[in-house]
């Protein structure tokens, strides 16, 4: 065998240096793909499904992650989370007589504790980005009871649908008020 010419060398270590790359950009690209699925769940199909792109639904689900970890989310005082309870229980007992009024003052009063501890709230749009960013296993949810609660002002729906919409409400409204150890879970 003869000798390799310095040309070779250099076209073979460059060849090397291309396969390598190649190879850390898929493994990056495959481990970024399982934490975005990982962390969203649901969300991240769903996403895939609305942009029909597996790539553009991961740089929007990254683009949500990443506005969350710049927001100054803090937790509510003390006294902030009493009102926002008490406030809860008038929404809750309001249900008997008006559902739909109830379910209405539950999304209201999520927007508010969403906005009280610095989340995009008044937007709809990023509202349901940041939770489902900040929340993703209630991401699901919150968009089926917005779609019950849709439904029924459209004449579409049943006081059943309100009850669960107002069920998934509660659910979220627990967690973003900041029980279970809220702070750990953004932290991951």
């Amino acid at each position: 065998m003869q000798d390799l010419q310095t040309w070779q060398v250099v076209a073979i270590a460059i060849v090397g240096v291309l396969i390598l790359g190649a190879i850390i950009y898929w493994a990056a690209n495959r481990r970024r793909s399982r934490h975005l699925r990982d962390h969203f769940g649901p969300e991240y199909n769903r996403t895939i499904a609305e942009t029909g792109n597996r790539r553009a639904a991961e740089a929007e689900l990254a683009r949500r992650e990443n506005r969350i970890r710049n927001l100054e989310i803090h937790p509510l005082s003390g006294s902030d989370k009493q009102r926002f309870r008490e406030q809860w229980v008038l929404c809750q007992a309001q249900f008997v007589d008006d559902p739909a009024g109830a379910v209405n003052t539950a999304d209201s009063l999520l927007t508010d504790v969403l906005r009280a501890r610095g989340y995009a709230a008044d937007n709809p749009h990023d509202r349901i980005a940041d939770i489902s960013a900040a929340y993703p296993r209630h991401a699901t949810r919150y968009r089926f009871a917005d779609d019950l609660v849709t439904r029924h002002r459209r004449g579409q729906g049943s006081t059943e649908d309100l009850r669960k919409a107002f069920v998934h409400y509660r659910a979220l409204f627990d967690e973003i008020l900041g029980g279970q150890d809220e702070e750990l879970k953004r932290a991951s």
